[in-house]
């Protein structure tokens, strides 16, 4: 039990020895000189700006706060906000419930997409702040 047939272990070295190859190998050919780099490949995505990834970021954690879900009680660094965007994540809650009590959860839930995405188009994604020390109000 303690060894494989013989058969068995050539098997084994032969599959291991032909993925050891292809994993080396390339299977497309080097760019030719001149040509234009992999980030000009048009099927590459562009990367998200920053008011699109303060606006995806901040819209999760408000609407995950409004929700109440497991992890909504995170503070605003371990969510990876900025304080400009604490800030947004804030009033966004604040409108989103009061938009709850009045219009329901779904009415809430779509507010905040909109009010985030405005806030963050207008403070050009709120990065600015990111230190870790806020004044007190």
């Amino acid at each position: 039990m303690g060894t494989m047939p013989r058969t068995a272990r050539y098997a084994a070295h032969t599959l291991l020895a032909a993925l050891a190859l292809t994993g080396c190998s390339s299977s497309a050919p080097p760019p030719a000189a001149g040509s234009a780099s992999p980030s000009a490949d048009p099927a590459t995505p562009a990367p998200p700006s920053p008011v699109q990834v303060c606006t995806n970021l901040v819209s999760y954690w408000a609407k995950e706060t409004l929700l109440g879900t497991k992890w909504s009680g995170l503070d605003w660094e371990q969510k990876g906000l900025s304080n400009a965007q604490y800030a947004i994540h804030e009033d966004a809650v604040a409108a989103g419930r009061a938009e709850e009590r009045t219009a329901g959860r779904d009415k809430a839930l779509e507010l905040i997409d909109r009010f985030v995405a405005q806030r963050c188009a207008a403070e050009g994604g709120a990065t600015t702040s990111s230190e870790n020390w806020r004044p007190p109000t």
